[in-house]
């Protein structure tokens, strides 16, 4: 269920970016966090490039920076207007992560931050598959998300957060084996790496 504070971050960018930006804090700050996902990946100006739930473009704005070929996909109009206002170099489509508009093989990298948790169960092994089609052969998928602290005086800040500002698909996230599920979705994993007292984890996989 979620909260009044949750609504409002939507509803008021200056709050979202807000929230980011304390968020990004356990990291280094909001370009390292920008930049988590894409820590050891090539990425040149030909290679294609799907930022999946781009929201606003924050990530869109650090990925047209390595590569032309940048397409942001969101359900979310707003998002979509707000993105393209942010971030015209890349192209935009409003769409479901679970049922993308795309033909099979068409992108080398799908890259998404913080979306993850937004999806329910079923929902989130939907979107794992559709990624898996629209990935070409040795394409990447890499994203990062919450994880179940591994400090444990990281959890009353996680807990905090996720009650005021998600909801229980949050919760379900940090209990879910990811490496196992790409893994059953057909992908190799690469990489998975923890970051905040293990509040934040970076999934690097292969198609």
């Amino acid at each position: 269920m979620a909260t009044i504070l949750r609504d409002w971050s939507y509803q008021y960018q200056w709050l979202y970016d807000g929230i980011s930006w304390l968020a990004a804090l356990g990291v280094g700050g909001e370009r390292r966090f920008r930049q988590l996902a894409l820590e050891g990946l090539e990425i040149a100006p030909e290679t294609k490039v799907l930022d999946l739930c781009c929201g606003a473009g924050p990530a869109t704005q650090v990925l047209v920076a390595r590569s032309r070929h940048v397409t942001g996909l969101d359900a979310s109009p707003n998002a979509i207007k707000r993105a393209r206002e942010r971030v015209p170099q890349a192209d935009y489509v409003e769409a479901f992560a679970e049922k993308m508009p795309f033909s099979d093989n068409q992108f080398d990298l799908v890259h998404t931050s913080t979306a993850l948790h937004e999806m329910e169960p079923e929902q989130l092994r939907q979107i794992l598959q559709e990624v898996y089609r629209v990935l070409k052969p040795g394409g990447i998928f890499t994203f990062v998300d919450f994880h179940a602290p591994t400090n444990p005086l990281y959890w009353v800040g996680v807990s905090l957060f996720l009650t005021l500002f998600e909801t229980e698909t949050a919760w379900k996230l940090i209990q879910t084996n990811l490496p196992e599920l790409l893994s059953e979705t057909g992908f190799q994993v690469m990489a998975q790496k923890l970051y905040a007292g293990g509040s934040l984890q970076v999934i690097q996989v292969k198609k």
